[in-house]
């Protein structure tokens, strides 16, 4: 269905002709009729699926269609990455329209503190904010809610994970009580079931592909002790050459500047992010991996959810996210918009009972290599309970995947081709 069907107002249009948009994807055509009608929703669909569209274009066609004045809609979401995604979408999407947003989020300087100040006071029509820096607002006074029509979160499995429900409830009472709410989310664990029907008025549901990679993700994983993994990701990045852009996720803040090191020292171009870096330094880190200066980041899960950047080939989990959930997010980041890319996550033998949980929450079971003779000797698999040192978590075993006994000779290396893309 193409966003002129949707019945969209003429100058969104005209902003989605501009950026090339012409087609809605499944989500934002069964949410965007739905929002229209002015009902709540509790949307639940992988990355990478076009959610922001499916909440920003019918939210902005009702701004479009309103006199009111002052700030009408809040979204909140997890990262300050997400958040100036989201503003940047907005400011493409509503350039006809004369709307404006602004993103709020910590970690940045004087200034910035002075421009977001000015915006909540003045009244933005949008607020797109991290939870704690808009509770710091909210402490200080600077922000009338009085003309809010929409609250929206992003990510909201995210912000649960991350401690942000008291936060998020305390925005949500300090709120008009009439309002359309909008929730979405890549999971729906009970924690959000809960928070539904503290939020959420009578909502309606949409329910697409939950918790599993899109189709065109091709995942693999190495069964690889931690000392080969350096050389391991130098070695699969280096086979990758013709790959324009890729991601390796670590759990560790400590990790990161080791990859980094590692891939430096092999002549790749290479930047970080993580909570240790400042804000300006992510956003340099950001456009240069964008405009291709550097070509592979490195980062932990910060930016699984706040990174939209096109042509994403390849991702690597340096190590098994420490919740299933995570693994999709990371995931999410290759093979957006139809197209196609690769995923590979190196598994120690403390990981492997997480990594067998990741199989049964994406229904799946991912083909296991060991490694290339010239790198090292793969550990065998076996899933270990957490007596046994099994890692993040504990459980039964179960039979071995694949039948990975530890012998190179019977598991060779084995070269991915090129992803194809669509255009």
């Amino acid at each position: 269905m193409t966003f002129k069907e949707l019945g969209l107002h003429a100058g969104l249009i005209e902003g989605l002709e501009h950026m090339n948009f012409e087609n809605a994807t499944p989500i934002q055509e069964q949410a965007i009729p739905l929002i229209l009608e002015g009902k709540d929703l509790i949307a639940c669909a992988q990355t990478g699926t076009g959610k922001t569209g499916a909440y920003i274009l019918p939210t902005l066609h009702m701004l479009a269609n309103s006199n009111s004045k002052g700030t009408k809609v809040v979204i909140v979401c997890p990262t300050r990455e997400l958040a100036l995604q989201i503003d940047q979408q907005i400011m493409g999407f509503a350039y006809f329209l004369g709307l404006h947003s602004i993103p709020i989020y910590g970690g940045g300087d004087g200034s910035e503190w002075d421009q977001q100040k000015t915006a909540l006071t003045r009244g933005a029509d949008i607020i797109v904010a991290t939870p704690g820096k808009l509770i710091s607002y909210l402490n200080l006074g600077h922000f009338d809610f009085s003309n809010v029509t929409h609250f929206i979160l992003d990510e909201a499995d995210r912000m649960m994970d991350m401690g942000f429900r008291e936060d998020i409830v305390r925005i949500a009472k300090a709120l008009p009580q009439k309002r359309q709410n909008l929730m979405f989310s890549a999971t729906m664990p009970d924690k959000i079931r809960k928070l539904i029907k503290e939020l959420l008025h009578e909502p309606a549901q949409i329910n697409l592909a939950l918790s599993k990679p899109a189709e065109g993700v091709l995942q693999a994983a190495y069964l690889v002790r931690d000392e080969h993994k350096p050389a391991l990701i130098a070695q699969l990045i280096k086979e990758k050459s013709y790959l324009q852009k890729v991601v390796v996720f670590t759990s560790t803040k400590s990790n990161v500047g080791t990859i980094v090191r590692a891939l430096k020292s092999k002549g790749f171009k290479t930047g970080a992010i993580s909570s240790d870096y400042q804000q300006t330094e992510r956003e340099e880190v950001m456009q240069q991996f964008a405009s291709g200066q550097i070509n592979v980041l490195v980062g932990t899960d910060v930016i699984s959810r706040g990174i939209d950047i096109k042509d994403i080939n390849l991702v690597i989990n340096y190590d098994v996210p420490p919740h299933a959930e995570d693994y999709v997010h990371r995931v999410g980041r290759t093979a957006r918009a139809e197209t196609t890319g690769v995923a590979i996550t190196l598994i120690n033998e403390k990981d492997m009972y997480a990594f067998s949980e990741i199989e049964k929450l994406i229904d799946k079971e991912i083909y296991k290599m060991n490694l290339p003779p010239e790198i090292g000797i793969s550990p065998e698999w076996k899933i270990r309970t957490r007596a046994e040192g099994g890692g993040h978590h504990g459980g039964p075993k179960r039979p071995s995947s694949g039948g990975q006994n530890g012998n190179n000779k019977k598991r060779p290396f084995k070269r991915f081709n090129k992803p194809k893309t669509n255009s």
